[in-house]
């Protein structure tokens, strides 16, 4: 039965939307502000890095540590999401990260810039598995790549609406005392701790436990996730050392890292890279922003695509073409808006392939691979794609 026809039963379509609108808004602004803390430091540097005398390695290797520390705490912080429940673990994860991104303005020098950054990945470790994982325990598989293209709409949002923010936030420079960089980092990781608390008031762990809806709507639900669960999954119950062993882990988790590659480069170096055309860091932050933009709206209507034609493979690849050809002319070109073009290329097709490829991979694991595989695949994309590939920019 495909998305259409189940749509006409209005049991369902009461109970998906109600799901949708309670949770999705909320994860994506959760979401949108770890992307924003995660992705500052490249704004920050605008100023940063001439007031702690940092090299362009020196920044390279700072912004990769996050990565580093990421991928060590990413599968045992998924773990523990599925055992302690996601309103409690998401919240932890929010309210440090949160102050971590706050603490990032007290840096003074490359060696406390290492510090933080690398304290800042083990922080916010696991809250995009997480959130994937949280997801799937509400979301029947017709509706996943819509659903999760929308929440991931967040990454290049928060670098659309993040942009402009972040150089606003440069001018600062000099109230009350504190450079612009470090009004940006403390008025940045804020939000984030407030919205952490609020996690506690709004997530349920369960659809069982969502006294937010009626009984009919709840039995649908339940009943429809268990028998999606009892079906059969390429990746079935197995322990930690086999699933890093298994072919489809292994695919799934490099096919990712090209994506992950695309855009934490892009996310790091991008503004550097726009500002040597001889703009302003104000311009810089509106000009940056494009890209962005386009990528917001075309990963969710190619998530829609998607499941429309209940299909994942092709619409996990076409975007990786898309984004290889980005790159791939960003490299042929001399001017700004032939670069511009090719960055928008490129992050087009990052951001448009995550909603398939999580719905895919979703629909891979089963019920006991789940938590640890989706992080398992996103700490290894994360380690390759930011870790390595951002020092290898630098070098």
């Amino acid at each position: 039965m495909n998305v259409s026809e189940q749509a006409k039963h209005p049991l369902e379509t009461t109970t998906m939307r109600r799901v949708t609108l309670r949770l999705v808004p909320f994860l994506m602004l959760c979401y949108f502000c770890a992307l924003l803390d995660r992705v500052n430091v490249g704004f920050a540097a605008l100023q940063m890095n001439k007031d702690l005398g940092l090299t362009p390695a020196m920044f390279g290797f700072a912004a990769s540590l996050f990565f580093i520390s990421y991928f060590l705490v990413e599968v045992p912080s998924n773990l523990a999401l599925q055992k302690v429940g996601a309103r409690r673990w998401i919240a932890r994860i929010m309210i440090t990260w949160g102050f971590v991104t706050m603490g990032m303005a007290l840096v003074t020098g490359p060696h406390s810039l290492y510090v933080m950054r690398f304290i800042l990945g083990a922080a916010e470790a696991g809250f995009f598995p997480g959130a994937i994982l949280y997801l799937t325990y509400w979301l029947p598989s017709a509706y996943r790549a819509r659903v999760l293209a929308t929440f991931t709409v967040s990454i290049p949002l928060a670098t659309f609406l993040g942009s402009p923010l972040s150089v606003s936030l440069l001018e600062l420079d000099g109230l009350l005392g504190l450079k612009g960089w470090q009004w940006l980092f403390v008025l940045e990781g804020l939000p984030t701790v407030i919205l952490g608390i609020t996690c506690l008031f709004v997530l349920t762990d369960r659809p069982r436990d969502a006294r937010w809806l009626n009984d009919d709507q709840r039995a649908w639900l339940v009943g429809r996730l268990e028998e999606e669960t009892a079906q059969r999954k390429p990746i079935g119950h197995i322990s930690l050392w086999q699933l890093v062993r298994n072919k489809y882990f292994l695919t799934m988790a490099l096919v990712c890292s090209g994506a992950s590659a695309t855009g934490s480069v892009l996310s790091v170096w991008q503004p550097q890279m726009i500002k040597s055309f001889g703009l302003t860091n104000l311009q810089t932050g509106f000009v940056n922003a494009i890209p962005y933009g386009f990528a917001t709206v075309l990963m969710v209507l190619w998530g829609r695509h998607s499941d429309r034609r209940s299909e994942r493979r092709w619409h996990t690849a076409i975007p990786l073409l898309l984004a290889a050809f980005g790159l791939s002319y960003l490299n042929l070109t001399a001017g700004i808006a032939t670069a511009v073009l090719a960055v928008t290329f490129a992050l087009v097709g990052a951001y448009s392939f995550k909603g398939p490829f999580w719905a895919l991979s979703a629909g891979w694991l089963s019920p006991g691979t789940l938590a640890a595989g989706l992080a398992g695949i996103n700490a290894i994309s994360n380690l390759i794609g930011g870790g390595l590939m951002v020092n290898v920019v630098a070098s």
